[in-house]
């Protein structure tokens, strides 16, 4: 995004050409409202089923604080809502913006005082499952450059694409077999709640097989890193989600 040919002197140039960061944080207001995360294109929402919901409010009195205590944040630092079951829609049903890189910017020691040419960023807006990845990206392209302020030069360019994925509702069967299980090993109910990652064959299996039953689980915990450098799986619990699963693949043979 861009507005000038040049940099200028700031004494010059301020309050007669815009920023660029100032049109950057006009366009991002357009998509977010910065005092609550809200996405405010009603585009990019969806209905988020009753099930859901409730399931979010079940894990949220399971897990406590924990919803946000595990993400590694500094001393006093907050979550965005006290809600604890709203945390869990927000990671997983609801969209969210995220600035992961920038242009234009110099590093501190080297920045003058200038009014710089461009300013330029690579937005993440993550969707939920049910909206169309594809034409939320034309959406947001069209956002970004339609009649943008102080007549700037804007260009919205896509990268990927990627649909979120919800497994259909499950049937009384798994549902029972899954929370007797549960309980039987790990003594309380099963719990539910997405993830904001992405799994991208589940969203191909999902279409292949529409009518299929899914049951994606895995050793997160305890202090398991999935993922790191140092990954490493919690035995323990690994035995007794191996057990659950066996149980369950039972059930489904009984069921036949």
């Amino acid at each position: 995004m861009q507005l000038l040919k040049e940099g200028v002197h700031s004494g010059e140039g301020s309050g007669v050409i815009a920023s660029s960061f100032r049109v950057m944080r006009q366009l991002l207001s357009r998509l977010e409202d910065e005092k609550t995360g809200e996405i405010l294109v009603r585009d990019f929402h969806v209905p988020i089923p009753k099930q859901i919901v409730d399931q979010a409010a079940y894990t949220a009195q399971i897990l406590g604080d924990e919803v946000y205590s595990k993400m590694p944040s500094l001393p006093a630092v907050k979550p965005v809502d006290q809600n604890l079951t709203e945390l869990i829609l927000n990671r997983t049903w609801r969209p969210a913006l995220a600035i992961t890189g920038a242009a234009g910017l110099p590093a501190l020691q080297d920045a003058g005082n200038v009014l710089r040419p461009m300013t330029g960023v690579r937005v993440s807006l993550r969707v939920p499952p049910g909206c169309d990845a594809v034409r939320a990206g034309q959406r947001l392209k069209s956002l970004f450059e339609t009649d943008p302020p102080y007549g700037a030069h804007v260009k919205c360019e896509i990268g990927q694409c990627a649909a979120g994925w919800s497994a259909p509702k499950m049937s009384p069967w798994l549902a029972s077999s899954v929370d007797r299980v549960s309980e039987m090993f790990f003594g309380k109910k099963a719990a539910y709640m997405g993830e904001g990652g992405s799994i991208p064959f589940m969203d191909m299996l999902g279409k292949r097989y529409p009518k299929a039953q899914f049951l994606i689980t895995g050793v997160l915990g305890p202090n398991s890193n999935a993922h790191g450098p140092n990954e490493f799986l919690h035995i323990p619990t690994g035995e007794k989600l191996t057990c659950c699963i066996a149980h369950v693949l039972a059930d489904h043979f009984e069921k036949r």
